[in-house]
């Protein structure tokens, strides 16, 4: 199995921050327009909170770097230690896919319980990923 290929579901959750990072900076910019809001306005989180109603988009980047940290530093292991197999690239896909769903849920219609539920599936998934790369490491590698 072709080792970079682990890579390749770190590239995609990087590609999600972006993306929910360029949505959060679209839905803030538009709404200062609309609100006539100075910047220096909202220089704390606690001001944009005051002052800003949308906070979806930037709550969840702010959730994009939480546990995906977790994530990042699995693959990198798993990379640098040469343990690339199917059911890792199995398990990170799907986490990347929880991980949109999730997001995807959060920057809409921010239904709880179906966030939760995306979330739930995204955490079960990055357990598997590093109770098996624990596995590899122990006993296989």
């Amino acid at each position: 199995m072709t080792q970079k290929l682990i890579l390749y579901p770190v590239l995609a959750m990087v590609a999600l921050t972006f993306i929910v990072a360029i949505v959060m900076f679209r839905r803030r910019v538009a709404s200062m327009k609309s609100q006539r809001i100075h910047p220096q306005k909202i220089a704390s989180p606690t001001q944009v909170a005051a002052l800003i109603d949308d906070s979806r988009a930037s709550d969840n980047l702010k959730n994009l770097f939480e546990t995906p940290v977790l994530f990042y530093a699995a693959m990198v292991i798993i990379f640098a230690a040469g343990l690339t197999c199917k059911a890792q690239l199995i398990f990170a896909w799907g986490y990347v896919a929880a991980r949109c769903v999730h997001s995807g849920i959060h920057c809409t219609s921010n239904i709880v319980m179906q966030r939760f539920y995306a979330f739930l599936t995204s955490g079960a998934l990055l357990l598997a990923i590093w109770l098996m790369l624990a596995y590899q490491l122990f006993f296989v590698a």
